[in-house]
């Protein structure tokens, strides 16, 4: 299998939706378990690192989002608060045929987004995450 990377493709991505508490309570609840929390909101959106969320335009459609999880037990973990919490499944947490040691469950948010978690097997991290910091001017 070919060398992969994460965290370096994207910087962000911004969802547009038609109500914004519904979706911070739908990504609040469903990534909590992936260890992931708001991490910053203001007038008409919030971010969740790089996940920016607003209500400044169509919502968006079509769009299919997977969150890395950290082994299978947060993939189920994931799929079962999403369910408590009311939302719409789209796929029970399994083993897909995308590559060996895929496992990964699906929901949907409150427009219909396709929202994934997905352990991809044993594998060693070079670090969690990067980190910026800005100094205030």
């Amino acid at each position: 299998m070919p060398e992969s990377h994460a965290g370096r493709l994207l910087d962000h991505i911004h969802l547009r939706v038609r109500d914004l508490e519904a979706s911070k309570r739908f990504y609040a609840s469903v990534l909590e378990p992936l260890g992931l929390g708001i991490t910053g909101e203001g007038d008409g959106w919030f971010s969740m690192d790089e996940l920016f969320v607003s209500t400044d335009g169509t919502p968006t459609k079509g769009l299919h989002l997977a969150f890395q999880a950290r082994d299978r037990g947060t993939v189920d973990r994931f799929h079962d608060a999403a369910i408590a919490a009311g939302w719409r499944d789209n796929g029970a947490p399994g083993e897909r045929e995308y590559h060996p040691g895929y496992y990964a469950a699906y929901v949907l948010d409150p427009d219909g987004t396709n929202v994934e978690a997905v352990h991809h097997g044993p594998a060693e991290r070079s670090a969690d995450s990067v980190v910026f910091t800005w100094e205030s001017p």
